[in-house]
Parts: C-alpha cells; structure tokens; sequence
C-alpha cells in the first residue's frame, strides 16, 4: 500500500478507507490470520501501526526519489513470502493517475499472477481461437525463472510511478484550492478592512463637526 506525506488533499484518506475496507472484507485463514500489510510512506505506516493492524513490512522517505532498486526489494520481499507457507495472495493497494484533476485507487493483484482473461477481462463475441505451440529459447523454466520476477518488479515500480505522479497531481490541486481560498480570504478582510476604516473616518468627521456646533 503505497501513501505520500500530506499537503496532499484526500490522497491519504482516500487510500487509506480503502485499504482498510479491503482488509477488513479478506476472510481469515484456517488458524485465524487475516491479512498482513506491506506499507509504503509514512503516513499508512502511521495509521496502521497505532491501529494494532499486522504490519510485515515498511518503507518510508522513498518518495522522494523513487528508483527501480526500489521496486526489485519490494517485488523481492513480496516474492519471498508468497512463497512461503503463510501467505496466499499479494496485491497492490495505489492511487492511479488518470489527470491532473482525477486519481482513482486501485487494488489489483499481484501474486498470483493473474491470467490475461483475469487481469484484463473475457472479451464478448470474440472468436475462439485454438491454442498454439510456441518454441523457447532457452527452455520454458528458465525463461520462467528469470522473467516472472522481473515482472513482479516492473509491476510494482508502475504502482510507485503511478503514485508518485497520482500525489503530484493532487497537491498541484490541492494548493490551488489553498490559494484561492487564501484569495477570497484576503478580499474578505480587504472589504472589511475598508468598511471598519470607513465608518471610523465618519464617526470623527461627526465628533468634529459636533463639537464645532457645541462652540
């Protein structure tokens, strides 16, 4: 689950509700686990630790310059305990950049590898076609090997990417909200400034010209 650090609007809540939306709704496993999180930022990290949820794994100040070994240590750790007997599934919890004004959260799944009818949805009325035999080089496991981690890691540098230009996006937009406010703030007390300075001005040209009267 991948959070930035605030100034950020809703970015964080957003993300936040449906992480734990998410986790909430996973049915527990046959010994009673549920779900372990994976945090990416300070700010999930945060909220889920004083929560009491079970964190497995964190990383914070990665935003600031994300790189892909990055992303090959997460796609590693995610890997190495999938891999391993306590663990089911992995997905991914992100924001998504759609526009400067749009970013959507996502929850895909990483592990197991879903297949392309899965991931991308059955097309309707495409013809069937009948499945092909293909030549590898070198043979099938090997190429397997080398391939299927790497694209575990090119999956999880996009969902970085992605945040990072999904948090970018909402903190343009979110100082734009603060600067206009900051606008017609300043126009308020601007106008209340001159009313107060006004009726200031009217009640000494009074006591002047009243006290004139009084001589």
């Amino acid at each position: 689950m991948l959070f930035r650090s605030g100034l950020c609007g809703s970015f964080n809540t957003n993300i936040i509700k449906s992480a734990v939306q998410f986790t909430l709704d996973q049915p527990k496993g046959p010994q009673g686990q549920d779900v372990a999180l994976a945090l990416v930022g300070r700010k999930g990290r945060d909220f889920f630790m004083r929560r009491g949820f079970d964190v497995l794994y964190e990383e914070v100040g990665l935003f600031q310059n994300v790189k892909w070994s990055h992303a090959q240590a997460i796609a590693q750790t995610a890997i190495k305990e999938f891999l391993g007997p306590d663990v089911s599934s992995v997905y991914l919890v992100y924001n998504e950049f759609r526009s400067v004004i749009s970013q959507r959260v996502v929850i895909e799944k990483l592990l197991p590898i879903p297949k392309l009818n899965e991931a991308e949805g059955t097309k309707t009325g495409a013809s069937a076609e009948a499945p092909m035999d293909y030549l590898f080089e070198p043979d099938p496991e090997q190429l397997l090997t080398t391939l299927l981690p790497l694209h575990v890691a090119v999956q999880v540098q996009r969902a970085l990417l992605e945040s990072s230009a999904a948090e970018h996006a909402a903190r343009m937009q979110s100082m734009d909200s603060a600067t206009r406010n900051a606008k017609e703030m300043v126009d308020r007390l601007t106008l209340y400034m001159n009313k107060v300075r006004q009726a200031a001005i009217t009640r000494e040209i009074i006591e002047v010209v009243s006290g004139a009267q009084a001589t």
